[in-house]
């Protein structure tokens, strides 16, 4: 437990102890996008309680583009101002912050007839069974540059960093994935082709934000189903973007424990060791975001 609360380094960042919250979707912004009252106090009660780093629920890099609602938004100028007010918050109690940035792509059933959904190949998600249009080379760029743009206002803003969301069968996982990636081109068929869209949407970031900015992308491990994204596969993909330059990989963090006792670090760290009270029972994924529904609510 002591090791838990040195502190360390990721990227350039200078972090107060090792403990990561990992990115969770609350359903407390705007229809647009914007910052709450109650979704500020979220993260202003995870960095008084001490959490060393904040990874923001993902935010839409495209306005069209929302795979839930009540999820955050950095797809415009107008949200820089906006978050500004939160990084600052964050920074008075010593914690550091980075926003995860998405393209939800097929990983959806919200509003699906009403928009044009972007995927590698037309191939249903299989959880959603969604199909989304095979994107052209066009595409493909318009998406890359809205990453970019998208760190660079996040940068301005006063994050720490930015986190490129590639898990979860988003858009960038289906790239990277054998079963849903069918492609022909140089986007498709061996991994390093899988990877490209990957590497190209790291690339333009760090072309935005510089070489000092703090750069994570989170990876699903593995897809767990025949024709799927393998361990292998996973760990090729992990040496690549170490030798591109990439600052860390995202594979362990904290949220349901957190999620029930916001103030779980803080009570660690003042000596009060005894067990979380979280079940990791996984029924804080609702409909409505991710809540405790045992012991806390918001």
């Amino acid at each position: 437990m002591k090791l838990l609360f040195e502190e360390t380094k990721l990227g350039n960042m200078k972090l107060k102890n090792r403990f990561v919250r990992s990115a969770t979707w609350e359903n407390m912004a705007t229809e647009e996008g914007l910052l709450t009252d109650p979704l500020i106090k979220i993260y202003e009660d995870l960095a008084k309680s001490d959490v060393g780093l904040i990874i923001t629920g993902y935010a839409n890099v495209l306005q069209e583009e929302k795979p839930n609602p009540g999820m955050m938004g950095i797809y415009s100028d107008k949200f820089v101002n906006e978050y500004q007010k939160l990084t600052n918050l964050v920074h008075e109690y010593g914690s550091k912050i980075i926003m995860q940035i998405a393209y939800g792509g097929t990983k959806t059933t919200y509003q699906t007839e009403e928009r044009i959904i972007y995927a590698p190949s037309e191939i249903p998600e299989r959880s959603t069974h969604t199909v989304g249009k095979a994107m052209t080379k066009e595409e493909i760029v318009i998406v890359e540059n809205a990453f970019a743009d998208a760190a660079k206002r996040i940068q301005e803003a006063g994050f720490d960093g930015v986190e490129i969301h590639g898990a979860h069968t988003y858009l960038i996982n289906q790239f990277l994935s054998p079963y849903y990636n069918k492609r022909t081109d140089e986007y498709g068929g061996s991994l390093d082709n899988r990877m490209r869209f990957l590497n190209e949407i790291y690339g333009k970031i760090r072309k935005q934000v510089g070489q000092d900015f703090t750069i994570v992308i989170k990876l699903t491990s593995s897809e767990f189903f025949d024709g799927g994204l393998t361990f292998d596969d996973t760990r090729q993909i992990c040496k690549k973007m170490e030798q591109i330059g990439v600052d860390a990989i995202e594979f362990f963090g904290l949220s349901r424990p957190l999620l029930a006792e916001p103030d779980l670090i803080k009570r660690w760290k003042e000596g009060v060791r005894k067990k979380a009270i979280c079940l990791s029972c996984s029924k804080c994924r609702t409909n409505d975001g991710n809540y405790c529904t045992i012991f806390k609510k918001g």
